[in-house]
């Protein structure tokens, strides 16, 4: 039998991962507290106690959201150039599979526009999740820190590049033109830097 502290993480769990889940596809806007414990399958109660109100669910829900998928994403260094990663990282991102399953993808992408007009807390939230982006760009899943500061420029333009592009891929109803712009994309990941070495 579960214990109370093992039930209360798991309540966690859902929260974090029905609230992850709709703030990508909806924004801010779709983490309504009743929505969430409704999906959750948990009571409006039991929301209080994990979060002392809504902003704190939604900073929660949008590092939840980016703790796994960026994992997957930037994956351990290889022994490739520069250059040759920010390629590689950009066709795993730009990818018509991520476009079109936005419940699980990026929440950067999903969150720009609306992050940029949020309270000071959200944005503040949104910063550190991109900085954390931007670090696993440079050294991957394992390191603490590396690279160069022309390597952060690079990897902060490599990030404007991608959420861009799968923004504009993801507004754009001609299916054809989307494709063009995810596939433009990549190919611009590899004029970003020169070709040296990741570390």
């Amino acid at each position: 039998m579960a214990t109370r502290t093992e039930l209360k993480e798991a309540s966690l769990n859902r929260i974090l991962d029905v609230s992850a889940s709709r703030l990508r596809q909806e924004g801010l806007a779709g983490t309504a507290i009743a929505d969430v414990m409704r999906d959750a399958g948990l009571t409006h109660g039991a929301f209080y106690v994990h979060f002392p109100n809504k902003t704190g669910l939604v900073v929660a829900a949008l590092r939840h959201a980016l703790l796994e998928n960026r994992k997957r994403w930037v994956g351990d260094l290889q022994p490739e150039s520069w250059r040759q990663r920010l390629q590689r990282l950009a066709r795993r991102y730009l990818t018509k599979a991520h476009r079109d399953d936005p419940a699980n993808g990026c929440a950067l992408a999903a969150l720009a526009t609306e992050a940029a007009r949020s309270d000071s807390l959200f944005r503040q939230a949104f910063e550190g999740e991109l900085l954390k982006s931007v670090q696993g760009i440079r050294s991957g899943n394992h390191a603490e820190s590396g690279g160069s500061e022309q390597q952060f420029d690079d990897a902060l333009a490599f990030m404007a590049l991608c959420v861009g592009g799968l923004s504009l891929a993801r507004a754009v109803t001609d299916k054809e033109l989307s494709e063009r712009i995810m596939r433009a994309c990549i190919e611009a990941a590899g004029r970003i830097a020169s070709d040296t070495s990741p570390t």
